[in-house]
């Protein structure tokens, strides 16, 4: 299960990094999105991969670790709040400029540097 666990966490990292390389909002907007869930499994991680284990203490015996449930819960907040400032971010990009590329020149001077 670890193995497994790795393999997704690293995937999700590479392919929110490829995607934040790109030249386009949409793309990076889903990187953004992708690095924050490998970023929440890394962190959920660090508690320790526990299988049939109770989630809250009840008595003695195996539980999950609940800090990192803590933090992996308010990084979904944070998460969905900062995807949702990156598209408003990116639609107001779009309508000033006129084009959805993240350089920040407008399409026009783009045409002239050609």
């Amino acid at each position: 299960m670890e193995m497994l666990y790795a393999i997704t966490t690293g995937v999700l990292s590479a392919s929110g990094l490829y995607l934040m390389l790109r030249g386009r909002t949409f793309p990076v907007v889903v990187g953004l999105t992708l690095l924050s869930y490998a970023v929440n499994l890394f962190l959920f991680s660090m508690g320790g991969l526990t299988s049939n284990a109770a989630a809250i203490i009840d008595g003695p015996g195996r539980y999950g670790d609940p800090l990192p449930q803590a933090l992996v819960l308010t990084a979904i907040v944070i998460g969905f709040a900062m995807t949702a400032f990156a598209v408003i971010l990116a639609m107001r990009a779009r309508g000033d400029m006129g084009n959805d590329h993240v350089d920040g020149r407008r399409a026009e001077e783009r045409e002239e540097r050609r």
